[in-house]
C-alpha cells in the first residue's frame, strides 16, 4: 500500500485533553449501545469526530461507518433482491450501513439536518440494535449494535424535535479560552503531528487498559441490578426536569449501569445515577415558570454566552475535514440550553 493510500493515523482515546463528560459518555455508550446514541452539540473548529473515531479504535471488533447526509435509505438499511426470491426461492440481502457498523460506530455529521425518515430508521435501529428490511412481503433482519454518535453546530439549526428524546446522551463543546488547557491541547496536537506512531507509542498501556474496561463492563451489565433508592433518585430527577414519558428514566438507569459497570462497581448507586443525569437530561429538559423568568430578566448569564458567540465568529470558521481532524475537541465550559435548563434537584442525605 502506497503511503497516499495508507490509513490515516487516529488520536488515541486517552490522549484526549480536557474531554472528560465526552469521554464517559462515550464509553456508556459503548458499554450500553442500548443507551442509544451520543449526541454531540458543538461549533466548527472543536473536532467532533476526533473522539468518535478515537472510541470506534477501542471497538477492535467493528468499524468506522459514517452516514453522509444525502445517504438514501437503501444506502443506510440495505436492499433484498425480490428476484431472486422469484427464481429459487431465498432472499439476497445486499447489506447497508447499518450492517457495516454493527459492532462499531456509525457517525453522523450534522445529524440535524439528516432527513426526517433517515433519522428514525436511524434512531430505531440505534434502540433495538437490529435492523429489518421489507419489501413486497418479504423481509430480512440482522443485528445492528453500533455506537450512534451524532453531531451538530448550534448555529445551523436548532435541535430537532425527534431528536429531543431520541438520543441516549447529550454532551455540549465551547471553544476553550483557559489558557493552560488550550496550551496543552496544541502541544497534544503538534506532538501527534510531527511522530504519530512514537506519541501512539506512549499511550499504548492506556489505550488496551481502555479496550479491557470495555470488554469487562459488557460483560458484568447482566449481573447489576437496581436498588429502590436508585430507583426513586432517577424519578426525582426526571419528574424535577418535566421531562415527557418515560424514556429519560429507562436511560438513565442504563446509563448508570454502564458507569456501575465501567468501574467494577458491585452494585448501582444514587451516585452512578447523579454522575449520568446530566448527559441524560440535556436535551430533554423543559422550560418552568421560575426558568423562563430567571431568562426574561437576563440574570441566567446571557451576556457569557454572548461573548461566547462572538468570539467563535472572531475566530472563523474551518472546513469539515479540518474539523475531524485538524485540531482535538476543546474543554466544555458551560451547559448549552436546549429547550431550558432546569438544575437538578439536590441530592438527599
Amino acid at each position: 500500500m502506497s503511503e497516499a493510500n495508507a490509513p490515516r493515523a487516529v488520536f488515541p482515546f486517552s490522549a484526549l485533553i480536557g474531554q472528560a463528560p465526552l469521554q464517559q459518555a462515550l464509553l456508556l455508550a459503548a458499554v450500553d449501545p442500548g443507551i442509544g446514541g451520543v449526541l454531540v452539540s458543538g461549533p466548527r473548529g472543536t473536532a467532533k469526530s476526533t473522539a468518535a473515531r478515537a472510541l470506534a479504535e477501542l471497538l477492535p471488533e467493528g468499524e468506522f461507518v459514517t452516514l453522509p447526509l444525502g445517504a438514501s435509505e437503501d444506502r443506510l438499511i440495505g436492499t433484498l433482491d425480490i428476484e431472486s426470491v422469484l427464481r429459487d426461492s431465498s432472499v439476497r440481502f445486499s447489506p447497508g450501513l447499518l450492517a457495516k457498523a454493527h459492532r462499531g460506530v456509525l457517525y453522523v455529521d450534522e445529524v440535524n439536518l439528516l432527513p426526517d425518515g433517515l433519522v428514525d430508521v436511524l434512531l430505531d435501529a440505534a434502540a433495538s440494535g437490529v435492523n429489518t428490511v421489507e419489501r413486497d412481503g418479504v423481509s430480512h433482519t440482522h443485528d445492528a449494535r453500533f455506537v450512534l454518535i451524532g453531531t451538530m453546530n448550534p448555529e445551523e439549526g436548532e435541535l430537532r424535535p425527534q431528536l429531543t428524546d431520541r438520543f441516549g446522551l447529550m454532551v455540549t463543546l465551547e471553544n476553550c479560552y483557559e489558557p493552560q488547557t488550550r496550551q496543552a491541547i496544541v502541544k497534544a496536537r503538534l506532538a501527534f503531528d510531527l511522530d504519530a506512531t512514537g506519541f501512539r507509542a506512549q499511550h499504548e498501556a492506556q489505550q488496551h487498559a481502555h479496550v479491557q474496561r470495555l470488554r469487562d463492563a459488557r460483560e458484568a451489565l447482566a449481573s447489576l441490578s437496581f436498588r429502590d433508592d436508585v430507583h426513586a433518585r432517577v424519578s426525582e430527577l426526571c419528574i424535577a426536569a418535566g421531562v415527557d414519558g418515560l424514556r429519560a428514566d429507562l436511560v438513565m438507569l442504563k446509563a448508570a449501569r454502564a458507569l456501575a459497570a465501567l468501574e467494577n462497581a458491585d452494585a448501582v448507586t444514587v451516585e452512578h445515577v447523579e454522575r449520568v443525569a446530566d448527559s441524560v437530561l440535556m436535551h430533554r429538559r423543559r422550560f418552568d415558570d421560575e426558568a423562563q423568568a430567571s431568562d426574561d430578566d437576563g440574570s441566567r448569564g446571557s451576556s457569557s454566552s454572548s461573548a461566547g458567540k462572538d468570539h467563535s465568529a472572531a475566530s472563523g470558521s474551518s472546513s469539515s475535514n479540518e474539523s475531524d481532524y485538524g485540531y482535538l475537541p476543546p474543554e466544555p465550559t458551560g451547559i448549552a440550553r436546549v429547550k431550558g435548563v432546569i438544575p437538578l434537584p439536590a441530592k438527599k442525605h
